[in-house]
Formats: structure tokens, sequence, C-alpha cells
């Protein structure tokens, strides 16, 4: 298994950004200015694109693995990573996602605790509803850990 930055051709990833936000426009708002890796393992499993928010905080923007890949430890694998890579040069690490019963125990077991939310995120900047394990996402959730 190996973790690799991308620096060129980001889009080439749009199918797997896509699973963690459904909107490419929305995608495009981060993707150019953030920093992106992709797990490689026999095939490119999962990636995640990072932003630096100022202030030692960290943003995960996009993490996403692919649906046969999933529950296989590679999304944590990626956390990881960021921790590694990232302790020393920022204090937080940060995300933002839907109050959904799949994504935010996720975040919790990697030891992330709820920081704030945003109301109606989700309503007011997406063109049409979006939904995880039949649950209407509306407010973006924050979470954080230190590192």
């Amino acid at each position: 298994m190996e973790i690799l930055r991308i620096d060129k051709n980001k889009k080439q990833f749009i199918s797997l950004l896509l699973l963690a936000d459904e909107q490419e426009n929305m995608i495009d708002r981060y993707l150019e200015k953030g920093v992106m890796y992709v797990l490689n393992d026999s095939g490119v499993k999962a990636e995640c694109v990072v932003t630096d928010e100022g202030n030692g905080v960290l943003e995960i923007k996009n993490i996403a693995v692919a649906p046969e890949a999933q529950r296989k430890g590679y999304g944590k694998a990626l956390i990881d990573f960021l921790i590694k890579e990232y302790s020393g040069s920022f204090s937080v690490l940060r995300v933002g996602t839907g109050d959904s019963p799949l994504t935010v125990p996720f975040y919790e077991k990697c030891g992330f605790v709820r920081s704030h939310i945003i109301k109606d995120f989700f309503t007011d900047n997406y063109e049409h509803p979006i939904y995880e394990c039949g649950v209407r996402l509306q407010d973006m959730i924050y979470l954080q850990r230190e590192i």
C-alpha cells in the first residue's frame, strides 16, 4: 500500500471525488487549491483532498473509498497518514460532513470530536437533496482532532 500526492490532473479521480461530494461544481471550489492524495493498493482504493484553512487548521474537504474497498481500513489509513504528514505544521485536523449514521461514527472512531454546525449547508448549497443511508442531509457537522 502506498499513498501518493497528486499535483496534476486531479480530475482523473472524479468518480471517487463524487462519492464524497455529489456535485462537481462544489468539488471545483477546493480541488485546485487543495492537496490531493490517493491510496494505491494494487489499484487506487481511496483519495482525499486537504486545504490549509489558516490558524493551524488543516481541513479534509473530500475523502472517499471505492465502494468495493470500503470497510477495509483505507479511510482510516488516509487519516493516519494525514496526521503523521502534517503534525508539527498544523495543530488541528478538521472535517465537515453531513449528519449521517455512516460518516459521523467513522470520524469519531478516528478520534474526532464535534466542533460546530453550519445550519442548512446542504439545502443552501446543493442543487438537489442529498441523502445518505436514507437520511436527508441538511446541516454541515464539523468535527476536529488535534494533531
